[in-house]
């Protein structure tokens, strides 16, 4: 999977209520011509492709905990599904928490070049069980 990249805001957003641990954490997707910017901060800063024919974006928390100080989001892989049409074309991957008002959004994934998903192809999401998605100490 591509490298984790996190939106400024999320500095904030961790230390002012959110809860990875029980909210609804969720993927959005965009193309190339909507690139992220790391001053980005929820959900409506994007400009997301057709979900019409894409299966659940839910991602499911496998842990979420501290030991010695450092923090760490752990996420079960999560793998997309293009049914009835096409998905995208999409370039970033993009994880929010879809709990909080206003979808305040983690962090990106560029995957370095456009990808579309003809009907019934798969897009698989990696998520490190080893490193997590995030880690901060």
């Amino acid at each position: 999977m591509a490298s984790f990249n996190k939106f400024q805001a999320w500095s904030e957003n961790m230390v002012e209520g959110v809860n990875l641990g029980s909210d609804q954490l969720k993927i959005a997707l965009t193309a190339a011509a909507n690139a992220q910017v790391a001053t980005n901060s929820v959900l409506a800063d994007l400009t997301e492709v057709s979900y019409a024919s894409c299966s659940s974006r839910n991602v499911t928390t496998s842990s979420s905990g501290q030991s010695g100080g450092t923090y760490k989001l752990v996420c079960a892989d999560l793998t997309l599904t293009a049914s009835g049409g096409t998905v995208g074309p999409l370039r970033y991957v993009v994880m929010y928490d879809d709990t909080v008002a206003g979808d305040p959004l983690l962090g990106w994934w560029d995957y370095g070049s456009e990808i579309t998903l003809a009907d019934t192809e798969t897009f698989a999401l990696d998520f490190s069980a080893a490193n997590g998605v995030l880690q901060l100490s």
